[in-house]
């Protein structure tokens, strides 16, 4: 996880368990705190609009905030209840999109579909159009997102946070997008993409490993080359 306000600054969860934190682009790498569970760290996200804000979901547990840029972490919320059961968060990423609770949104990807929590932590909800919090307070049932095929985990979620209306999710599938902050979607390509990183200054730009290799889209994801220092030779 990054931040672009900080290019340099990486934290990482291990395959092991723990976190680390590089303040080098990832020359040499620290522990990134305690607090966060004994769990693996399934997903991580940097607060859109702060880099010392960051979000971790731990397998089997939960989400934990740390406001101090990994140095100390707390526990925040239970995962989301999704068809009659918790869900781990496979995939997070912070939106810069107002929650109607005097904060911004942090969407997360399941093996159920996609959900979200405000940056308050006061429960999950469905990603839907207008303002949620208006739509509960009068008894309405908003319609849930639409376009996302049911039943495929959501394995990867990125944005470049200066455009948070433009959202792409990693499937089994294929690549998916959303130019309306998750409401509606289609798939702009098939093939897996995870991970998946969008270049902060060009929304359309992006970087994924696929099933052939590290591959780029200068396109939104409807195309893709291999870089040519990536090509066997």
């Amino acid at each position: 996880a990054s931040h672009p306000a900080r290019p340099g600054t990486l934290h990482a969860a291990l395959q092991r368990g723990g976190l680390r934190r590089s303040l080098d682009g990832g020359q040499s790498w620290e522990d990134a705190g305690d607090g966060h569970g004994s769990a693996r760290i399934l997903a991580l996200s940097v607060a859109a609009g702060n880099p010392d804000t960051l979000y971790a979901a731990a397998a089997g547990d939960g989400l934990y905030r740390s406001e101090d840029a990994g140095k100390s972490w707390a526990f925040v919320m239970d995962r989301p209840y999704l068809d009659g059961a918790e869900h781990d968060v496979l995939s997070m990423v912070s939106v810069a999109t107002p929650s109607g609770m005097g904060g911004i949104w942090l969407y997360a990807g399941t093996a159920a579909g996609l959900t979200r929590v405000p940056d308050c932590f006061c429960r999950w909800q469905d990603v839907t159009a207008g303002d949620a919090m208006e739509a509960l307070a009068s008894g309405q049932v908003p319609a849930p997102a639409n376009g996302l095929p049911k039943g495929q985990a959501i394995t990867a979620l990125a944005l470049a946070p200066e455009a948070p209306d433009q959202l792409y999710a990693g499937l089994a599938s294929g690549l998916w997008v959303s130019s309306d902050a998750g409401v509606n979607w289609s798939r702009a390509s098939g093939g897996a993409a995870e991970p998946l990183a969008v270049d902060p200054a060009d929304p359309r730009h992006l970087v994924a490993a696929r099933a052939d290799g590290l591959s780029v889209s200068r396109d939104g994801g409807a195309t893709w080359t291999i870089p040519n220092f990536f090509k066997e030779t």
